[in-house]
C-alpha cells in the first residue's frame, strides 16, 4: 500500500498569497494551478526569472544542478520552476535587480 501524496502549503510574500503543493508538483506548477502568478520563462532552471528567497521551509530540486551558484543557494535563493517543497514554505518574491 503506497503512502498518500503529501500536501504542503506555500505562501508568497509580500503579497501574502497562498497555494497548496500536492504530490510531485514544482512550486511554480502548483502556483499556476492555484492561480497565483509567479514570474517565469524557461521552466527548467536556467533563465532565473522565477528566483525567490526561501524565507522558511525546505525544498529539493527536480534537476541535479539548478541555475544557482553555491553562494546563492547558501543565501536561501530558490528557483520555483524546478523546486519541490519538502515542508511548508514561505517565499519572498525577488525584487527586480539590475543585471
Amino acid at each position: 500500500m503506497s503512502a498518500p501524496f503529501q500536501i504542503f502549503t506555500a505562501r508568497v510574500l509580500p503579497a501574502n498569497l497562498q497555494f497548496d503543493v500536492e504530490g510531485d508538483l514544482t512550486l511554480l506548477e502548483a502556483a499556476d494551478l492555484g492561480r497565483v502568478q509567479l514570474p517565469s520563462s524557461c521552466r527548467n532552471g536556467t533563465c532565473r526569472t522565477c528566483m525567490c528567497q526561501l524565507v522558511s521551509g525546505e525544498v529539493t530540486y527536480t534537476v541535479e544542478w539548478p541555475g544557482l551558484s553555491a553562494e546563492e543557494k547558501a543565501e536561501g535563493l530558490v528557483l520555483p520552476c524546478v523546486a519541490r517543497p519538502l515542508t511548508d514554505v514561505v517565499l519572498m518574491q525577488a525584487a527586480a535587480t539590475a543585471g
